[in-house]
């Protein structure tokens, strides 16, 4: 199947997976698996605006690292970072040292909370942003954004939200699984559309 490869274990995954050996477990166990509440939403979107101009495997092997400086993106606590933090985390080496988007993660717990203080929820708006039915990819079919995608981005930046275009917001949905980006033929792909699926109908109180 165009854009599957096979490992050495004889599992067949979505090509990208089999570029570095850290892609695997990230692929098969997290990747496209519905994340539903606003921590993981929030941290998932913390690392995507930090991916942007850069590739996914430089986030990915950082990524205990952000957690450490990030108080494990529990927003509450990163939505009181002040200077000082900023200037604390602009010092560790072990993270992408950027400042707009350190001030936009900050600012991104920050309109989280709010939301949070407002009884709503990151993950629900993320997730109502989800497209209806089905939708399976070959290779060269996996859209950069999408109209979804566009209109979270527009709706997370009327919250308040920063470093959220419509590529990063595609980029989240991806992850967390509201849409299924798994190629056809990817060992993956069934199990993630049914977790999909029973994520949208708990979502939907069905």
């Amino acid at each position: 199947m165009a854009g599957v490869v096979r490992g050495e274990d004889g599992i067949a995954r979505c090509s990208w997976a089999g570029s570095a050996p850290d892609y695997v477990a990230y692929h098969d166990e997290e990747w496209g698996r519905p994340v539903v509440d606003d921590r993981g939403v929030y941290e998932r979107l913390t690392l995507e605006a930090f991916q942007s101009g850069l590739s996914w495997i430089t986030i990915l092997r950082k990524r205990e690292n952000f957690r450490a400086a990030f108080d494990g993106f529990d927003f509450e606590r990163v939505a009181e970072y002040g200077e000082r933090d900023v200037e604390r985390l602009l010092g560790d080496a072990g993270i992408v040292r950027n400042r707009a988007k350190i001030e936009a993660a900050i600012a991104n717990a920050r309109a989280a909370r709010e939301l949070a203080a407002a009884g709503e929820s990151l993950a629900a708006i993320a997730w109502s942003f989800a497209p209806e039915g089905r939708v399976r990819r070959k290779l060269g079919e996996v859209p950069a954004e999408t109209a979804e995608s566009k209109a979270l981005s527009k709706e997370l930046k009327r919250r308040g939200f920063r470093f959220v275009g419509p590529t990063t917001a595609y980029a989240l949905m991806q992850a967390i699984g509201i849409v299924n980006d798994h190629l056809d033929g990817c060992v993956a792909r069934d199990a993630v559309e049914r977790e999909r699926e029973r994520a949208l109908a708990a979502l939907s109180g069905s």
